[in-house]
């Protein structure tokens, strides 16, 4: 009895709704592992429909058709390769995030998810009911009985749950765990889940298979980086990180070896660039989006968000928007220039000074004697955000905005001004990842794409006379991250160093933001908590660490 085994990790870009354009891929991965005379082929969650469906899962047409496409792949499964992917069931009326095992035309079980995630950007106890149970399935593998247990991706995240899926599949005989996920990108999330796994396998001694998603859906962007460990903990396969592949390789289901490989090192700053501009291609590429538009300052933010368009959409789809008022210094006027040049982008100058000056006549007279304040500096925002959207509507383009994370949760931003846009690309990097990430951007070119003048000069909105940025983003940045990232509180950030007038006058400047970014367009997902999905705030809200309110 042959005893080896041979794998493939289908690690699929769906797109999500896009039912027979998903199961046309699916088909054709099928084939192809047919080709390479694979045995056990392993889809992501939810491969046929995407993921997450959300409240697509409340139209009884696109579980319907969920099920139908299923169907067709059972159908086109006719050789005896065992077949595992996602989709989703009905039972009694009833929705489960489901795995189906299929084997020569047909569908030989289907397991469901136990551990249904409810927090964060995962919302999936509104639409799906949990299994009731969990137990392997007896089927012939290249020839050879086995008992292969099936789990489906928070199944596999279970320390704060009393259910522990994998323990149960194994003490009820399962010789190889397979997890099928959807877990979306953040920048130190593919070592955890190696780690995670890991400790499984030194617990359970049992082969372990974790296939994964990739490609961008609105916020969030799926890395792949699905992996195989045997049972010694070893590493035997791995998908690549933001690539679709079919990737193979043998296990010994007898002694649960194989033939071991190193984990491969990712740089940190290497992998956001690549998660946002993977973010940004499948934005673009799944809605029907072609052009970028990005409004040039001059400054760092714009000009990583412009780089990361080019990479994501080629140089000839982006379009960069320059915008000088009164107080635009010909220094960023030089930068922007040369910024476009490197990155060969067509650039457009609209002078926004006379269009400013028309408002404050216009104004004038209900204005009367009032001094000049924000108001003036936030109507020039709002004129350059204004001509970009006419730019977008003319030219069927989509705004790219350019805030960063530490801006946006200050409130550093103006609405209908900087904010305007279809996709905010680096609403999730903080200040600092923005000049760590734009350096790896020049030391991967080999030269500076992104002029050096950009990073050594001082932040600054230029809507004012000598106005620079309020904050000193060495101190305040990481108060940010810590604040937002982390829930560490007012006692623990002076513990750890903070100035506690900073900490609290920070706290409060988030809060008082909280009604901007409740109107912000959706920003790529790359951290464990980004403004979004996966951070619902009231705008109403009173309470403070001590409770004084």
């Amino acid at each position: 009895m042959r005893q080896t085994i041979k794998i493939g990790l289908a690690q699929i870009n769906p797109i999500l709704g896009a039912l027979d354009g998903n199961t046309a891929k699916i088909k054709a991965f099928i084939q192809d592992a047919e080709r390479q005379k694979i045995d056990l082929l392993i889809f992501p969650e939810l491969a046929i429909t995407g993921y997450s469906p959300q409240d697509l899962l409340l139209d009884k047409p696109f579980v319907d058709g969920n099920l139908s496409c299923l169907n067709k792949i059972i159908e086109a499964s006719v050789s005896s390769m065992v077949v595992v992917l996602g989709f989703v069931d009905v039972e009694n009326g009833k929705l489960f995030n489901a795995a189906a095992v299929i084997k020569a035309g047909q569908l030989v079980a289907k397991r469901y998810k136990s551990l249904l995630p409810n927090y964060d950007v995962f919302d999936e106890r509104r639409y799906f009911m949990p299994a009731s149970q969990n137990q392997p399935i007896d089927i012939e593998i290249g020839g050879r009985a086995t008992r292969l247990g099936v789990e489906i991706c928070e199944d596999l995240w279970d320390t704060n749950h009393n259910i522990k899926v994998s323990e149960q599949l194994v003490k009820s005989g399962a010789e190889l765990i397979v997890n099928i996920s959807a877990s979306p990108y953040e920048y130190d999330k593919r070592d955890r889940r190696r780690q995670l796994v890991l400790q499984k396998v030194k617990q359970l001694g049992r082969p372990f298979i974790l296939v994964n998603l990739i490609g961008g859906r609105d916020e969030l962007v799926f890395d792949g980086n699905s992996f195989a460990l045997d049972a010694h903990g070893t590493m035997i396969g791995w998908g690549e990180e933001f690539k679709e592949t079919l990737t193979a390789f043998d296990l010994d289901l007898a002694t649960g070896r194989g033939a071991g490989m190193s984990w491969p090192e990712i740089q940190r700053e290497a992998s956001i660039f690549q998660a946002l501009v993977l973010g940004v291609h499948d934005y673009f590429h799944k809605t029907g989006g072609r052009t970028a538009l990005i409004g040039l300052s001059g400054g760092i933010d714009s000009a990583l968000v412009a780089r990361i368009a080019v990479s994501a959409l080629g140089a000839e789809n982006v379009v960069g928007v320059a915008l000088p008022s009164n107080y635009t210094s010909a220094e960023s006027r030089e930068d922007a220039l040369l910024l476009a040049e490197n990155l060969k982008i067509k650039l457009l100058e609209i002078p926004i000074k006379s269009i400013f000056q028309s408002y404050l006549k216009e104004l004038r007279p209900v204005f009367g004697n009032l001094p000049t304040d924000v108001t003036e500096e936030n109507i020039q925002s709002r004129i350059r955000g204004d001509l970009l959207m006419a730019l977008a509507n003319k030219y069927h383009a989509y705004v790219l905005t350019t805030g960063n994370k530490t801006e946006l949760a200050l409130g550093y931003c103006t609405m209908y001004g900087d904010m305007c846009g279809a996709l905010a690309v680096i609403s999730d990097l903080s200040k600092t990842d923005v000049y760590k990430v734009a350096r790896y951007v020049n030391q991967q070119a080999g030269r500076s794409v992104i002029p050096d003048r950009i990073f050594t000069k001082i932040p600054t909105a230029e809507l004012a006379p000598g106005q620079v940025d309020p904050f000193d983003y060495e101190i305040v940045s990481p108060l940010v991250d810590y604040i937002i990232n982390e829930q560490k509180t007012p006692l623990e950030l002076v513990k750890m160093g903070f100035d506690a007038k900073l900490v609290d006058d920070t706290i409060r400047k988030i809060k008082q933001a909280e009604f901007k970014r409740r109107q912000a367009a959706p920003g790529l997902k790359i951290t464990g908590k980004a403004f979004g999905l996966g951070r619902r705030y009231p705008i109403i809200n009173h309470f403070d660490e001590e409770g004084k309110k």
